[in-house]
């Protein structure tokens, strides 16, 4: 473990080297490889590390007081990691919060962001933005971050950009697993591109197999695309007492092991890669159609109703349907408008004009993400479910468990497929 720490994360501080005054601050579970990973690595540096929670990370955290201080404010760390959902919470904060302010701060806001975008994919930096702009919402997370690794899950190339905008720091997506002791790459320092998740690791090789059902091959152009299969030391034995899923998962070949990771990847020029699928999140509909589900997933997560989603689809029906999550603060401010704010959220849930309200912000963020037609929901289901580890709906990385949510809201999922589709893009019953 020691030494896969160091691969992954000196491999980040390469080029960034540790300084004496870094802190590191770990709030993700230790049932996450990535972050035991990093703990463990900056144990061995000699860096100090924080512990908090995602319920106590920054001020506006739900299990913290009004009035009092998140465990970023208090501890001002400088290193930390996320996932994605983690990230599309703060941009959503952040976003709520200018909402708040007048037209023309809105306007001078995305103004500048815009601008340092700009000046960001040039190698150049805008510390005078930074000072009067950017600073008070580099506090959320402490003031001090200059590193952020994120990894888990799809992370939207709009909350990539808007991170490391409004944070101010270097934001470098990894890609891994637990079979492959946490990470297998890692995006470079200064690389600004959006999307991709890095090269491989040291010690770690990776290769690309064709996958024929998908139309993915490694001889496509104008990138090799396929399955990810990776190889190394890095790599697993297999899976603990279950000879037969192991059979199936993990290869050896040329005295290598190999896990075959089930995701779907493709190669630029540059040694780097990209995330573009997953074989199990790709499913067929009706008329033969298929659409990934993560792909999708991780464009709706970016709408400011959602907290969380899954979306569903099967070859019996020409449309998909998603469960989401509300972003309580959104719910409350939708549900107060239309003179509803004493309804607990169990009615809210359930309410037909808030329902309408999410089905149209859902197509609208479609739209905007470009998604196809059959890729936008037809019908949505709010839950009131709260999605975390300890509900077994979602992984340690709050990256979400298909087979388990499906099994969980079966009754619900058959009830929207018994009900007729309009072919408007909304729902005629949820």
């Amino acid at each position: 473990m020691r030494l896969r720490a160091e691969t992954i994360f000196g491999s980040a501080s390469s080029n960034a080297a540790l300084r004496s005054d870094d802190v590191y601050i770990g709030y993700l579970p230790l049932a996450h490889s990535f972050e035991i990973s990093a703990e463990a690595f900056f144990f061995v540096m000699g860096i100090p590390v924080g512990y908090s929670s995602p319920y106590t990370l920054t001020d506006k955290s739900t299990g913290i007081m009004g009035g009092c201080k998140g465990d970023a404010t208090v501890l001002r760390p400088t290193i930390m990691t996320a996932v994605p959902l983690m990230a599309d919470r703060i941009r959503k904060g952040v976003m709520e919060a200018t909402k708040q302010k007048s037209k023309l701060a809105q306007e001078f806001f995305q103004f500048a962001m815009d601008y340092k975008l700009f000046w960001y994919r040039k190698g150049m930096n805008t510390p005078i933005l930074n000072r009067l702009i950017f600073s008070k919402i580099r506090n959320m997370v402490g003031g001090r971050v200059r590193i952020m690794a994120c990894g888990g899950a799809p992370l939207s190339p709009d909350t990539h950009d808007f991170i490391r905008m409004a944070l101010d720091v270097q934001m470098l997506q990894a890609y891994g697993m637990t079979e492959t002791a946490a990470s297998a790459t890692l995006m470079a320092m200064h690389d600004y591109s959006t999307g991709r998740v890095g090269a491989p690791l040291s010690k770690c090789y990776i290769k690309l197999v064709d996958w024929p059902e998908g139309n993915y091959h490694a001889t496509d152009k104008p990138y090799p695309r396929g399955e990810i299969v990776i190889g190394g030391d890095c790599v697993s034995s297999g899976y603990f007492k279950n000879a037969e899923l192991t059979n199936v998962s993990f290869k050896d070949e040329d005295d290598i092991r190999w896990f075959l990771t089930g995701d779907i990847g493709e190669l630029y020029p540059d040694g780097t890669f990209k995330i573009i699928d997953r074989k199990n999140d790709l499913v067929k509909l009706q008329f033969g159609e298929y659409i990934s589900l993560g792909k999708i997933e991780a464009e709706l997560k970016t709408c400011p109703l959602v907290d969380n989603i899954c979306v569903i689809g099967n070859g019996f029906h020409d449309y998909t349907i998603a469960l989401i999550v509300p972003n309580l603060e959104r719910m409350n401010a939708l549900a107060k408008s239309l003179g509803k704010e004493d309804f607990p959220l169990s009615k809210l849930c359930q309410d037909p004009e808030i329902i309408s309200a999410f089905s149209k912000a859902i197509v609208q963020q479609g739209q905007k993400s470009k998604l196809m037609r059959a890729e936008i929901p037809t019908k949505v289901k709010l839950v009131s479910e709260d999605w975390q580890p300890e509900t077994g709906l979602v992984t340690a990385a709050f990256k979400i468990r298909r087979k388990y949510i499906q099994q969980f809201y079966k009754n619900c999922i058959d009830e929207m497929y018994s009900v007729d589709t309009s072919t408007n893009g909304t729902s005629k019953s949820a």
